[in-house]
């Protein structure tokens, strides 16, 4: 199975406004701690506002939050919902693809496949992804909130 980019930098997205709680988070940030292009993640963080995973600010001083709990938010989900599509070969994602369709085993193992991959991203939430915490602070340069600090 392999994602397409615009699913990985939307998991980006959400993992860096989960870390920030509800601090506001900017495209520019994120384009540059992961180098990624400002027009994607403008793309991605619009799709994601108008999928429920975060709310906008517009202004001077906007940026983007986690719009529900890193706990609400199933990654299974996620993936579900930012790939156009999860197929891994064209007849799985159309009928009529080729002649032996009706009768193929292969069809059927790789649409398991892929409901099994999917099975498993079910079990995680954005919570489960950022709960490394304070590595991932100091990796991605965050300040380490001070609930870490004490520790």
């Amino acid at each position: 199975m392999r994602l397409t980019l615009h699913a990985d930098y939307s998991l980006r997205v959400l993992m860096y406004a989960g870390l920030k709680g509800d601090e506001l988070s900017t495209i520019a940030e994120i384009s540059e701690c992961f180098d990624i292009s400002k027009s994607h993640v403008m793309k991605v963080v619009h799709e994601l506002g108008q999928l429920g995973y975060i709310e906008t600010v517009q202004g001077k001083n906007g940026g983007f939050r986690l719009l529900r709990k890193p706990n609400q938010i199933n990654i299974g989900a996620v993936i579900r919902d930012t790939e156009q599509e999860l197929g891994v070969i064209g007849c799985l994602q159309q009928g009529n693809y080729c002649r032996i369709q009706p009768a193929c085993v292969l069809r059927k193992a790789l649409a398991e496949a892929m409901q099994a991959f999917l099975a498993v991203l079910d079990d995680y939430s954005l919570e489960d992804l950022i709960r490394p915490g304070r590595p991932l602070y100091k990796l991605l340069d965050l300040d380490v909130p001070t609930a870490f600090n004490r520790a």
